[in-house]
């Protein structure tokens, strides 16, 4: 049920939640990509670009559902990938080059605290995590 909720939140934006979603252009949106970029280049090899799926931000926290790809549209084979080559990631087992991530504002910079690359599950509805980021993903977290 909770990835029903989600995937009509994303598809649904505005349904009166007290997120808000950085718009494209914004430093804060700039911000939060550049926070993870360095985590997808690592897992994936550089340079990487993002298409954003769902953004969303509150307060000091944010959240990103993205898609890593190469600048202009390239795909990563996550087979060649430097995460692939030591032995963390595993094409056969992971949802391509999906990413998500929870971010905390740490004075004027934006950190992604948690992250994953090719996610099966919906692992940021971790009862340990939702009493910090539940204001960016109520509909895993319970409103």
């Amino acid at each position: 049920m909770r990835v029903v909720v989600f995937f009509l939140a994303v598809l649904i934006p505005g349904m009166g939640w007290a997120w808000e979603e950085p718009q494209r252009g914004t430093d804060t949106r700039s911000a939060l990509m550049d926070a993870l970029r360095p985590h997808a280049e690592w897992m994936l090899g550089k340079p990487v670009q993002f298409v954003v799926h769902s953004l969303r931000r509150s307060g000091d926290v944010a959240f990103a559902s993205v898609h890593a790809q190469r600048p202009g549209g390239g795909a990563i084979d996550v087979a060649t990938s430097p995460a692939a080559a030591r032995g963390y990631l595993d094409p056969d087992y992971m949802d391509g080059t999906s990413l998500q991530a929870l971010y905390r504002k740490s004075g004027k910079t934006w950190v992604a605290v948690h992250w994953a690359i090719g996610a099966t599950d919906v692992w940021y509805a971790d009862p340990e995590l939702c009493p910090e980021y539940q204001a960016v993903i109520p509909e895993v977290c319970g409103d």
